[in-house]
């Protein structure tokens, strides 16, 4: 394989990835590898449009003085992901500060930030982050771009299937799909000139990985989409209230939270407390194909009166494997569940189309041979 064609397989495969990893991100509702930031207080570090590389915080490790997170605010700018520099840590949570801001977060309205708010480390190398200058600004040149087409698409058409994530997925196939026709048709010149080695088309080994990473991701998004860390305010109060939230203080309450599965395969779910005055009566529950569990929440109010946050950890993995299997391998890590789960649904489906299909070339067009749809536009023009 020549240099030049190795270079052009790299770049293609950088665009994959970044590709993805938007749409992921999309999708999940929080960064994945890359993310960037909108405003200009993390300057100078990061100017606004500049992008970073996102390590995911189960992947991070702990927060230290110093880091750069992405976590869930809940007053900076009305809430939301927000990108700051950890400055110190309190009992209550994170101090965070932005590099241009003369004063922290906390400060204003933000309230300390807690483990389960931050998704995200920026990537530092000895101290220093690792900036995409103007990242994020050609990603928001594309997303205009493809959002005005959407928009252009839906009123000429006249429907609004072509909008949003699911629109935006039809106009990336149609797009695909015009392209790799105008191929076939405009490409019979440079066939001529085209060696005909057995190093031409695509390898079979790589469209099946392909959409076997399809089935993955289709997976993942399936087991961390509906799960995720739920806040519950609680107010610790001198008196009794009708709202179960709203508890007397140092006494307890008793509420229900329902586990939903609207997908057809069963699921596992796990709920672990993110706060020391957080119960709950079952761990790991087993929510059945289009069915609803229901969990027992004790929350129970500090003697001190006031308003305080409680937080619970949703997980879920599909039911593919036994239930001692799932609960072996959550005990390691709640990330080598889905790791596992992955690799269950994507190695046999690849194994199974490469045994199908072959592990020879695809090739679209032949030299000799006119392709058949190349022979029906020659035999009308």
């Amino acid at each position: 394989m020549s240099p030049r064609r190795v270079l052009a397989l790299g770049v293609e495969a950088a665009v994959v990835v970044v590709a993805i990893s938007l749409v992921a991100g999309q999708v999940l509702g929080y960064p994945v590898l890359l993310s960037y930031v909108e405003t200009g207080s993390m300057a100078p570090t990061m100017e606004p449009g500049d992008g970073f590389v996102a390590v995911p915080a189960p992947l991070a490790g702990d927060v230290g003085e110093g880091d750069v997170i992405t976590f869930r605010a809940e007053e900076i700018q009305g809430g939301g992901l927000t990108t700051h520099r950890v400055v110190r840590e309190t009992e209550r949570g994170y101090i965070t500060r932005g590099d241009a801001n003369p004063f922290t977060d906390q400060q204003g309205t933000e309230p300390p930030v807690t483990d389960e708010q931050i998704v995200a480390h920026a990537l530092q190398v000895r101290g220093t982050v690792v900036v995409l200058p103007n990242f994020g600004t050609a990603v928001v040149a594309v997303q205009d771009a493809l959002a005005g087409a959407q928009r252009w698409l839906a009123a000429t058409l006249g429907t609004r299937s072509l909008l949003g994530t699911q629109g935006l997925t039809y106009l990336l196939f149609a797009l695909s799909a015009l392209a790799y026709v105008l191929d076939l048709l405009l490409g019979g010149e440079r066939d001529r000139e085209r060696s005909r080695s057995r190093t031409d088309g695509v390898s079979t080994r790589l469209v099946m990985v392909g959409l076997a990473l399809l089935v993955m991701s289709t997976a993942t998004a399936a087991m961390v989409v509906p799960a995720g860390t739920q806040q519950f305010g609680v107010v610790s109060a001198e008196f009794d209230a009708e709202d179960p939230t709203t508890i007397p203080a140092g006494e307890s309450s008793t509420i229900d939270y329902g586990v939903p599965n609207a997908g057809l395969v069963p699921v596992h779910a796990y709920l672990e407390p993110g706060s020391d005055r957080v119960g709950v009566d079952r761990r790991h529950v087993y929510v059945p194909s289009r069915g609803t569990e229901t969990v027992g929440l004790t929350l129970t109010a500090p003697p001190e009166t006031g308003y305080y946050r409680y937080y619970l950890t949703e997980r879920r993995y599909l039911a593919v494997l036994p239930a001692s299997v799932i609960d072996g391998l959550y005990r390691l890590h709640p990330w080598v569940p889905i790791v596992v789960i992955d690799l269950v649904l994507g190695v046999p489906f690849y194994v199974l189309g490469v045994s199908l299909v072959g592990t020879g070339r695809l090739r679209t067009r032949s030299r000799d041979r006119p392709s058949r749809l190349r022979r029906l536009w020659t035999r009308f023009t």
